[in-house]
């Protein structure tokens, strides 16, 4: 029954994911093919009193700001659908409506200020460099990666979750001294509050360098023996260890500069046939996005294969790390039910959207090391 009930779920997901990104598409092509875009630059050189050609940052962020409104109002009911009537109908989410709103409508003013932000770098870099705007805009948005990296456990994470220094001692010190065994030192250990919000557990190293630190569900610490979640920690390490987090930054960075590159010639190619004053008018930003989104798409497939791969990894290097494949086992088990994970998923549905592999693929391989 939970293997139907997870295949009903994940079905569910994928479909409402898919709606939300043809529904962004739609929107942009609208944008662009209905000259509603060049109206809303428009409006917004008035508001700013700029000249068409000049860069004016007030101008930038009153578009980015309508696009931003249009957006939200057109994946709304999705964006509801599935991060809160689904959730609760799968019993995965605790959170009443009047806390999801609260979480979403965060999660929309920082995407808006995020998108600002990437707007006026764009446009700042046009006036700096029409010729390498492009390039000049990916180094400013890896340098704004990096940033969030290493800030997001200490500014970011705990305007959504409640996060407390573990109490269980005995825990602290073991994880720690995994940690320490392993070459990862961590500034801490926190008790993670999901369990308001989820039903799910989980954990995580976040953070790099000073910022660095474990985090624990506290659904995970009601349900799951040490030697569970020291394996689960000792999986998390490992991606550390490997330096995925490095390389998955790295690829990203090309990734970016790529789809920058595409976007110019996307442009280049496409500004007088719609109507654009020039390169750096602010209308083509749909374009742009469009461009990137493509390429982000076509490499899907290639980003999620990578991390199977290195997912895999991990597991061997927990199990290595700690000795305890039995509890690795029984550890995926918890998860998988808990988590309500896609035990079967089709060979389509492996490469399409998922960034890790099957539980029960994940179980085999452990049982080798009995």
């Amino acid at each position: 029954m939970n293997e139907d009930k997870s295949t009903r779920y994940h079905r569910l997901t994928r479909r409402s994911a898919v709606a939300s990104i043809a529904t962004s598409t739609a929107l942009l092509v609208v944008l662009l093919a209905s000259g509603l875009s060049v109206w809303i630059a428009d409006v917004a050189r008035r508001v700013s009193h700029a000249h068409p050609g000049s860069y004016s940052p007030l101008a930038v962020a009153v578009y980015a700001l309508i696009v931003a409104a249009l957006h939200e109002v057109c994946t709304f009911p999705i964006a509801f659908y599935q991060g809160f009537l689904l959730e609760r109908r799968y019993e995965l989410s605790k959170e009443a409506a009047g806390g999801w709103l609260a979480d979403h409508a965060k999660a929309a003013v920082l995407g808006l200020l995020l998108s600002m932000g990437a707007a006026e770098a764009i446009y700042l870099s046009m006036r700096l460099s029409m010729t390498w705007w492009w390039l000049l805009s990916a180094g400013v948005f890896i340098l704004a990666i990096a940033g969030m990296t290493r800030l997001a456990p200490v500014l970011l994470l705990p305007l959504f979750y409640r996060f407390t220094p573990l109490a269980r001692e005995s825990l602290r010190d073991r994880l720690v001294s995994l940690s320490d065994r392993a070459g990862v030192p961590v500034l801490g250990v926190y008790e993670w509050g999901l369990g308001e919000k989820s039903r799910r557990a989980n954990a995580a190293l976040v953070g790099t360098g000073a910022t660095r630190r474990i985090l624990l569900s506290d659904t995970l610490l009601a349900e799951y023996s040490e030697d569970e979640i020291e394996v689960i920690l000792a999986h998390e390490i490992a991606h550390h260890v490997h330096h995925d987090i490095r390389n998955a930054f790295v690829a990203e960075s090309a990734l970016l500069v790529i789809a920058l590159y595409v976007g110019a010639a996307a442009l280049a190619f496409g500004w007088q046939r719609l109507g654009l004053f020039g390169l750096s008018d602010i209308a083509g930003l749909p374009l742009l996005v469009l461009a990137g989104g493509l390429l982000t798409m076509v490499a899907t497939p290639i980003v999620n294969a990578v991390s199977r791969r290195n997912e895999r990894r991990a597991d061997r290097f927990a199990i290595t790390l700690t000795k305890q494949p039995a509890a690795f086992i029984s550890a995926m088990k918890r998860l998988g039910t808990q988590n309500l994970a896609e035990e079967h998923p089709s060979r389509l549905v492996l490469w399409l959207f998922h960034s890790h592999p099957p539980i029960e693929q994940r179980i085999q391989a452990a049982r080798g090391f009995l």
